[in-house]
């Protein structure tokens, strides 16, 4: 009750400078001006040092909007260190005209605020401030925080944790860029899918030649590329590439009308695939046709395709390796020959997944904390996106235990229009943030930091 009264009493203040951070646009997209990146950046590190971190520096990498690193000396030889991990820039707004308040206007709705970026994931890194602010800058852990600005369009900070690695060195961190299944439920993640793109295209013509003349005959490229893209499906919809990597899901998943609001899937229309909603989701892959380049409908002119092309987005098991993942579409991909017309395949970037180790101390002391903020047990779930980062950190601290969870939930409209964060997820998740890091120092206290790595001395 007495953590709970403390944070209460400091949510006007969160919630203040949440609307303040949630103002800036902080896109690091390129075409976007920087002075907001750098704005955002500013007060960040502004709040930091308010909030009683002795050390904030800013960290420069070539063409990366600065990273906030700050640091608090463990309070004790002894104590444990915990690196705290969030970022200050957002996703672009989209269509503005699918907003229903201007998207970096703060706007009130039920029980929280609207506004790009306030979710994912500016309420996390206010999240951080609060359990700073808890305990006045002098929690009973050493902290290291890393506040990136360029997470949304990815930059060369994803792969330098490990060239660095006393920098980062830690024996537990905390990966606020996610939430909570449905909220109210609190819940870890344990489990990120890795990514992959491959472009497959087809030319088969110097030009068009008129369909009437010479369709029947003539190589048509649009038709070979959708016969070829219709076999990486089977007639259920799971993916039908041999060699992907599908588990079993026994953690918490979405009900189907859950997912199916989420979705936004219209009245009447199935879902695809088969198996639980966390295989499709987490544990196994999934094929995505995300470009397609083709003459539009709307000028379309009747002559045979010469030329088409796709671009797929690929999902796979977090603890499959990225190459071999893209190495068997790329293979499936070229091993075809639609009506006898090669394929040309282009494999593009990959993204490693990540399964976290569970049952150690800081996983102990998480439960804990989760079951204290919201009341009930944490549950676990695995993701579909990616945090590309947190293969860095865990390079550059092996040994340290990693949590993923946060003030965002799967309802919250990250990275689509409206979104918005509930004060009652922000407020319990400062409560978890700050019970979490009194359980795991007093864990330690105990003599159980089985795997440490002496990052607190």
């Amino acid at each position: 009750m007495e953590l709970e009264t403390r944070v209460d009493g400091l949510m006007d203040g969160l919630r203040a400078d949440l609307e303040r951070l949630a103002a800036i646009p902080s896109i690091a997209f390129p075409g976007f001006p920087p002075e907001p990146v750098q704005q955002a950046h500013d007060l960040v590190a502004e709040l930091l040092r308010d909030a009683g971190v002795p050390h904030v520096e800013r960290l420069d990498l070539p063409d990366t909007a600065p990273v906030v690193y700050g640091q608090i000396p463990a309070p004790t030889p002894d104590a444990p260190t915990v690196l705290l991990y969030g970022h200050y820039d957002v996703q672009p707004p989209g269509d503005q005209a699918l907003w229903l308040s201007p998207p970096f206007e703060p706007t009130p709705v039920e029980g929280g605020l609207r506004a790009r970026g306030i979710a994912d994931d500016k309420s996390n890194v206010i999240a951080h401030l609060g359990m700073l602010r808890v305990y006045e800058g002098r929690p009973p852990v050493g902290v290291k925080i890393v506040i990136e600005g360029q997470e949304e369009y990815g930059s060369a900070f994803d792969t330098y944790p490990p060239t660095d690695p006393e920098r980062f060195a830690c024996d537990a961190m905390v990966i606020a860029d996610l939430g909570n299944l449905r909220p109210g439920t609190p819940t870890l993640t344990t489990g990120l899918r890795g990514a992959a793109e491959v472009t497959v295209e087809v030319r088969t013509l110097d030009e068009p030649r008129h369909s009437g003349e010479f369709g029947g005959a003539a190589p048509d490229a649009l038709l070979a590329l959708l016969k070829a893209l219709a076999t990486l499906h089977d007639v259920h919809g799971d993916v039908a590439v041999e060699g992907l990597r599908r588990d079993p899901w026994t953690g918490t998943t979405y009900t189907e009308e859950e997912f199916r609001s989420l979705a936004g899937v219209r009245e009447g229309f199935p879902l695809i695939g088969s198996g639980s909603l966390g295989e499709r989701l987490w544990s196994g892959p999934a094929i995505t046709v995300i470009g397609l380049d083709a003459p539009a409908v709307e000028h379309a002119a009747s002559a045979v395709v010469p030329y088409a092309r796709a671009k797929l987005n690929l999902r796979f098991h977090p603890l499959q390796d990225p190459r071999e993942a893209q190495r068997k579409l790329v293979d499936h991909l070229r091993a075809l020959r639609p009506f006898g017309i090669p394929l040309t395949v282009t494999p593009g970037d990959t993204g490693p997944g990540y399964e976290a180790a569970t049952g150690g101390p800081a996983y102990r002391a998480a439960l804990t904390a989760l079951k204290e903020a919201w009341g009930e047990e944490a549950s676990y779930v695995a993701t579909g996106g990616s945090i590309p980062l947190v293969n860095g950190l865990a390079k550059a601290a092996p040994g340290a235990e990693v949590l993923l969870f946060g003030a965002q939930d799967s309802m919250c409209n990250l990275h689509a229009p409206n979104e918005r964060v509930l004060f009652s997820e922000l407020r319990n998740t400062v409560i978890a943030m700050s019970a979490f890091v009194r359980e795991y120092a007093e864990d330690f206290a105990g003599g159980d930091a089985r795997g440490r790595t002496g990052a607190g001395a």
